[in-house]
């Protein structure tokens, strides 16, 4: 007869999210699982199968508590105007709560962007082709712009997306604000 888990699951991926957010995936020991979410190393193989199961439960885990940004920018009609706020959305995490360096998604897209990790590789080419269609949605509002531009000022966001992500695990808040307000000071 299996035995009853002592813990709750949504709980412990939370904190290994947490570890690996600040770690990364290669930094982060089972070691350091266990200690961080307070199980044994039988009970994270028993729960996720191996850490990497863990890592994509923590992927997950982070996806569902960002959706509230992504959502709130795929429902904004201001155009240009809602994706720079959702860059200030995306940073403001940092400072409320989180404590986190970063955005988890593009510290591990970063991170396994020269690994054979096709599982990992495929979740963060989707996530990162999500908010690409998000941002041309709104770049598409103002009439006046060619499909070719708004193709270039997408890669353009998208790649300041990225920057803004690493910026934020260094810069001072200040700093990130000049950084988005230059951003999309032309645009």
């Amino acid at each position: 007869m299996a035995r009853k888990k002592e813990y709750n699951e949504s709980e412990v991926v939370e904190k290994a999210m947490n570890l690996f957010w600040r770690n990364g995936y290669e930094t982060t020991s089972m070691q350091m699982l266990e200690k961080e979410m307070g199980i044994n190393k039988f009970s994270i193989y028993s729960s996720f199968g191996s850490k990497h199961g863990l890592f994509l439960e923590s992927l997950n885990c982070y996806k569902t508590k960002v959706n509230e940004i992504l959502e709130k920018f795929k429902n904004a009609d201001n155009g240009i105007e809602d994706v720079k706020q959702f860059f200030y959305d995306s940073v403001n995490i940092n400072y409320k709560g989180f404590h986190q360096k970063g955005c988890l998604v593009t510290n591990t897209y970063n991170e396994f962007s020269e690994s054979e990790d096709e599982l990992i590789k495929e979740q963060m080419g989707s996530f990162m082709e999500h908010l690409k269609s998000l941002i041309i949605e709104k770049l598409k509002t103002d009439t006046s712009k060619s499909e070719e531009l708004v193709l270039k000022q997408a890669n353009y966001l998208l790649l300041a997306k990225h920057g803004l992500a690493a910026a934020s695990r260094v810069n001072s808040k200040q700093e990130i604000e000049d950084y988005i307000e230059m951003t999309f000071y032309n645009l």
